[in-house]
């Protein structure tokens, strides 16, 4: 696992052992991102289930402005930890260590999001729920990209956001969404 392009390109990232996570294999990656290609340039980035931070610190090597990674494991969000500084990330990166409804749930703030990565585990069947959240506490800035990861063949819907992509890499399926008004390409 690999930083694949930008300030960062081609650091290996470090992965938990085990089956706490599972890293977005490499061919999703290098999709999403080129759907993202030119969404990303000076915007703020929502990892809500980090794992290893590859998705955050691949938007940030390619020119966001921040990420914010949520991480509930421990071990996981020390990898994270390293792997912000290993690519020299770090400066734009806020780690935090908690659930995602936690988080979630005491997000009544300021801070919103331009692009928002969901990859929970796949069993948990949480997507929506996440994104009726993600609306509903007004965490999404206008055009906000959802990139949603699962093993479902489902084009994820939720009201306040309307679904642009939908597609099928191996056995992981990719739905975009988009906060009413934006647009990509694709």
């Amino acid at each position: 696992m690999r930083i694949i392009t930008g300030i960062a390109r081609g650091i290996r990232l470090e992965t938990l052992e085990g089956l706490e996570t599972r890293p977005t294999p490499e061919r999703v990656k290098e999709s999403v991102f080129s759907m993202l290609q030119f969404e990303l340039e000076n915007r703020r980035v929502l990892d809500l289930f980090a794992g290893s931070g590859q998705m955050g610190l691949e938007a940030l090597s390619r020119g966001a402005l921040s990420c914010t990674f949520v991480e509930k494991n421990l071990d996981a969000m020390e990898i994270v930890k390293k792997n912000a500084k290993k690519t020299k990330l770090w400066d734009k990166c806020k780690i935090i260590n908690v659930d995602y409804k936690d988080y979630l749930r005491n997000s009544k703030t300021a801070e919103k999001f331009d692009i928002v990565f969901l990859d929970p585990p796949y069993s948990q069947k949480i997507i929506p729920q996440i994104l009726e959240s993600l609306v509903k506490f007004d965490m999404l800035n206008n055009n906000a990209k959802v990139i949603c990861e699962s093993e479902d063949d489902v084009a994820y819907e939720c009201e306040g956001l309307e679904t642009v992509k939908h597609s099928k890499y191996g056995r992981v399926f990719i739905t975009v969404l988009c906060k009413r008004g934006g647009n990509i390409d694709g």
